[in-house]
């Protein structure tokens, strides 16, 4: 066993570097890289630390690999395998090509299978000795598809991702890939796979395509090559040849032409009484993507121009006036928040960096004090506005949908209107799907969220879209201070009538997954599921374990998928209470949703105070922490 001691493991990884840099087509990558190995390689006193840094790029088991996680793949713009760089690019890409191919070219009639290719503003240039790009991963996988003997349209310039979904439905493209890592910090970029019906991928699909990416790693061609060729040939264009100017123009006016016929568009502003002072909006792009989208997007709407917050209007890579560019993020809106305050302004309204989430905020004019509202709030009040404004009228039956984590509120209000309402896994590579199918089933699909800020208005699209929430979410914002003098005066409205719902929503850190799965085996007694927790009589149970147990379905089988390896547990309890468990399928956590709806007529602090209690029994009941060395964040 002597072969595998540390000398033998930092020879073989550096055997890897050099194997990498053989097939990297980065020259600056290999440059650092190669760097790395010279000095790891030499008895300088820079020895040490090269080793260090070539094992985090090379780790020690040779098999590990970044793999496909929130419909394809999210890490830090770094070499080896488990970065996202240039070569796991190329490599990612063979195998998608190649998975499409298999999958589809007999349904595409003799036709050339298509690609379309979006990318964000996501670069290495100004903070670390190497340079990846959005961009750049956008050129080599158009090289990429076209090898394989697809069509490829790579969108021109900086995109949101709603129109990189749109525009895979709308060309009838056999797959779509957004080069964006979203909300994640700088150092990060990700590569998200749409699939043909404009969905992100799903399970089987992700397994389906990561078995092709593994038969697939060695590159086809010489793509740097192909590209330094490409970059004499078209010294002036960014894209090289390789994106369609007019082409991208047209899936844009398509994808705005969309919105303005769906029905979304009903000139609230229009209607407003012109003795009501209207409401001032101010927005943020969070130094991405979405301003001049969000510009067109209000501009569809009917709605007077928005007040932008200039200093994170522009695409910014360092993204430098916030430590983390997700609007969720406690501090994240404090600037538009400040301009907001200083200009007059009432309402904020923020887009994450690649414009398909949206947060929204409010400064009451009488008080003077914020409400940031939650992706629940401002899901229940968009789900509700379009109902009245839509959906009454609507000649199909209206159907919505969200994540099983994300509040009941919207699913009471359907109960009580009379609308389809249906929860699905989380995350929207199910919810968007979900949407669409019922579309397909002959609903109109009018609305669709997840707690996380995510929101889909209408059928555009079926994936999160914050450029046209944001025209909806003004809409809504004109209508309720018409109509109850502010948002927060429209919410309560909504609870008022349908009783008042409160989250106690956390997570404790586990570092032990066995630990997790036995947490959530105790709650299920080997099927013999418990009838109270402590005086909670429990009215329903649905377990999305193997092989999966739900108390209301007829069969007692759940509608929704199961999983051996990430169960989720859900006690719905006689007093309007529903408590969720289940782990992070990304981090090493434990996570509890536990909501307490109050009947109407129950005031909001006698159902904290309620669920405040319930909440401390469920935990200590169910979960045990100090029994099974739960760690509390900080």
């Amino acid at each position: 066993m002597a072969t595998e001691g540390p000398s033998f493991l930092v020879n073989r990884r550096i055997e890897r570097s050099k194997a990498w840099i053989e097939m990297d087509p980065n020259p600056t990558t290999v440059t650092h890289v190669k760097a790395l190995v010279d000095a790891a390689e030499s008895s300088s006193s820079g020895k040490e630390n090269a080793c260090k840094i070539l094992e985090t790029y090379f780790p020690d088991d040779e098999t590990t690999r970044i793999g496909f996680g929130t419909a394809g793949l999210r890490s830090k713009m770094m070499p080896g395998p488990l970065g996202m760089n240039d070569l796991v690019v190329i490599q990612a890409t063979q195998g998608l090509a190649r998975y499409c191919l298999h999958q589809q070219q007999q349904q595409s009639g003799g036709k050339k299978l298509k690609a379309v290719v979006g990318y964000d503003h996501r670069s290495t240039e100004q903070f670390c000795p190497y340079k990846l790009t959005s961009h750049r991963f956008a050129l080599l996988a158009s090289l990429v598809f076209q090898e394989a003997g697809m069509e490829c349209d790579v969108l021109n310039g900086l995109v949101p991702t709603p129109l990189l979904a749109y525009s895979v439905s709308h060309e009838g493209a056999a797959v779509g890939l957004m080069m964006t890592a979203s909300h994640n910090p700088k150092d990060d970029a990700g590569y998200k796979v749409y699939w043909r019906d404009g969905c992100q991928i799903r399970s089987p699909l992700d397994t389906g395509i990561s078995e092709c990416i593994l038969n697939n790693l060695i590159p086809w061609i010489d793509y740097g090559s192909l590209l330094t060729e490409l970059a004499s040939q078209y010294p002036d264009d960014p894209c090289l040849g390789l994106a369609n100017i007019p082409n991208t123009q047209r899936l844009t006016d398509a994808y705005f032409k969309a919105i303005q016929t769906s029905g979304l568009v009903t000139h609230q502003a229009m209607k407003f009484d012109s003795k009501i002072k209207p409401p001032k909006v101010v927005y943020s792009a969070m130094h991405g993507v979405g301003y001049e989208f969000a510009k067109r997007s209000f501009e569809v709407f009917g709605l007077p121009p928005f007040d932008s917050v200039k200093a994170q209007e522009d695409p910014d890579a360092t993204f430098p006036t916030v430590s983390f560019p997700n609007p969720e993020e406690k501090g994240a809106l404090d600037l538009a928040m400040a301009h907001a305050q200083a200009h007059g302004g009432d309402v904020v309204l923020a887009n994450d960096p690649d414009a398909d989430r949206l947060a929204v905020a409010e400064m009451d004019r009488s008080t003077q004090k914020w409400t940031v509202f939650t992706g629940d709030q401002i899901g229940t009040m968009l789900g509700h506005f379009l109902w009245t404004t839509i959906g009454q009228t609507s000649t199909k039956p209206v159907a919505m949908c969200a994540s099983t984590v994300s509040s009941t509120m919207l699913s009471t209000i359907a109960k009580e209107e009379g609308f389809h309402f249906e929860d699905t896994l989380t995350g929207f590579k199910w919810i968007g799907f979900r949407a669409k199918e019922l579309s397909d089933e002959g609903y109109k699909s009018l609305f669709c969220y997840e707690e996380a800020i995510g929101f889909c208005c209408g059928d555009v699209v079926h994936d999160k879209d914050g450029i046209s929430a944001i025209g909806v979410m003004t809409e809504l914002a004109y209508n309720a201070y018409h109509t109850h003098s502010n948002l927060s005066g429209y919410l309560q409205n909504l609870h008022d009538t349908y009783g008042e719902f409160v989250s106690h929503n956390g997570y404790y850190f586990c570092y032990d997954p066995a630990i997790i799965l036995r947490i959530l085996d105790g709650m299920r007694r080997g099927g013999n599921y418990m009838s109270h927790v402590g005086e909670y009589e429990i009215e329903s149970i649905r377990d999305l374990g193997e092989p999966g147990f739900d108390s209301l379905s007829v069969d007692h089988r759940p509608t929704l998928p199961t999983s051996a390896s990430s169960p989720m547990m859900t006690f719905r309890f006689k007093n309007g209470t529903v408590a969720q468990f289940r782990a992070s399928g990304t981090e090493p956590k434990l996570k509890y949703y536990i909501e307490m709806r109050g009947q109407p007529g129950v005031d909001r602090d006698t159902v904290v105070q309620n669920l405040r209690l319930m909440s401390k029994i469920l935990i200590e009941a169910l979960l045990k922490p100090d029994e099974n060395d739960l760690i509390a964040p900080s």
